[in-house]
């Protein structure tokens, strides 16, 4: 017996020839025939799956040969595809099969997921396990219109279809398989009482993830960084009229990176800080879009970063409308506020009796921050939010900083 393994068409021929040749003898059990044809066989299998191309089955073939097996019609597919209509479709291969649909067609066809799914990156243990949440619920009609599934085309029934699909696929894009549960059930440390929409924020945080990984990052956060001092010369950057580019950059050379992405309906956010590995996110929404609420929320953020943003505490979401007595968020509510105006110097300050303009304007020179601030925080404490409005700016005004 001398099996060697097979390096060429020429030994595959000769090893063929001589498995051939030990099958027509018909060898008696555990003789050295038997041993050697079981040996070649084995060799052979090897070099054929390293050098013959694995066909995959078709995923509608194997539903109409399981249909002939079980003697089924079009209607009694229904259950498993849906409308008699999309049966047809999914038959003649003009629509393409949804996780729903496979899910179903597993389990209760016994047709395996495998075979079924036709995207080589989709995990096929996602057939066997019911989705831990309703992917419908998600603001998937925003989300493809912020371009979060590619070309997907389709009218909104069509996109409920397959919104387990595309939601997933947008988050494997984004995140090392296996952690998108982990992704969707990371706690949220959220400010304010009203009840905002769970899933278009997770789809928000998702966006925002999107935008961050977007920008290349050559430096690194070093913990430690953001203290009041760095806050207040930030906040500073505010007198100027590109203030809110100009802090963009600076985070960035500080290895935090500032996204500005639109809250979805039915959330009620401002702004966010998550953690992206070791990176630090800074994420707005504009939803006043004003100079003192962009420079407020801004800083607001950095504190959460500063004071408690880490790997057990990831995402800190605010909605800065609404009061709330969490120590956290008195936290960076009161680090944000000593940095744009220090309280030192507020106490004394003459605008506080005068509510003139020009006190405004003259204050806001001396500590040196943009007028809107102070105007914002006069606005704030005399519960008048129609007070020194002209010098609040138009709303607008920041978003149009970063389209400049």
């Amino acid at each position: 017996m001398n099996v060697k393994i097979i390096k060429s068409a020429k030994d595959y021929e000769a090893n063929m020839a001589r498995l051939s040749e030990l099958m027509s003898l018909d060898p008696k059990p555990n003789s050295k025939e038997e041993n050697e044809l079981e040996l070649l066989a084995l060799v052979i299998q090897d070099f054929e799956r390293q050098t013959v191309p694995h066909v995959k089955a078709d995923p509608i073939e194997s539903i109409l040969f399981r249909m002939d097996q079980m003697q089924l019609t079009r209607k009694e597919l229904i259950p498993y595809i849906g409308s008699i209509s999309k049966v047809s479709e999914v038959l003649s291969r003009k629509r393409p099969l949804s996780l729903p649909m496979i899910r179903r067609l597993n389990q209760g066809l016994g047709i395996p997921a495998d075979i079924l799914i036709e995207d080589v990156e989709t995990d096929s243990s996602l057939v066997d396990q019911e989705p831990e949440m309703d992917f419908t619920r998600f603001p998937i009609k925003e989300m493809l219109e912020r371009g979060c599934f590619g070309d997907f085309e389709g009218n909104v029934q069509r996109l409920k279809d397959y919104a387990e699909d595309l939601v997933r696929k947008f988050m494997q894009d984004l995140l090392p398989k296996r952690m998108e549960p982990a992704f969707l059930r990371a706690p949220l440390h959220q400010r304010g009482d009203r009840q905002a929409d769970e899933m278009a924020i997770l789809a928000w945080r998702m966006c925002v993830l999107r935008k961050a990984r977007e920008v290349i990052s050559t430096r690194e956060y070093k913990h430690g960084t953001i203290t009041p001092e760095w806050l207040r010369e930030l906040a500073k950057l505010s007198a100027f009229d590109e203030g809110p580019k100009l802090a963009k950059e600076h985070l960035a050379r500080h290895g935090i990176t500032l996204v500005i992405e639109k809250h979805f309906k039915r959330t009620f956010l401002d702004g966010a800080a998550m953690l992206d590995n070791d990176r630090p996110i800074v994420a707005l929404t504009l939803r006043h879009d004003r100079v003192d609420n962009f420079w407020f929320a801004l800083l607001h953020e950095l504190a959460h970063v500063s004071k408690h943003l880490k790997p057990e505490t990831p995402v800190f979401i605010d909605d800065l409308d609404r009061t709330n007595l969490q120590t956290v968020e008195g936290e960076a509510d009161a680090m944000a506020q000593e940095a744009l105006i220090p309280n030192k110097s507020w106490s004394a300050a003459k605008v506080r009796q005068t509510l003139a303009s020009e006190d405004v304007i003259a204050y806001a020179d001396e500590i040196g921050v943009h007028p809107a601030i102070v105007a914002g925080r006069l606005r704030h404490e005399e519960k008048n939010f129609r007070l020194l409005s002209h010098l609040i700016g138009k709303t607008g005004q920041v978003s149009q900083t970063f389209a400049a």
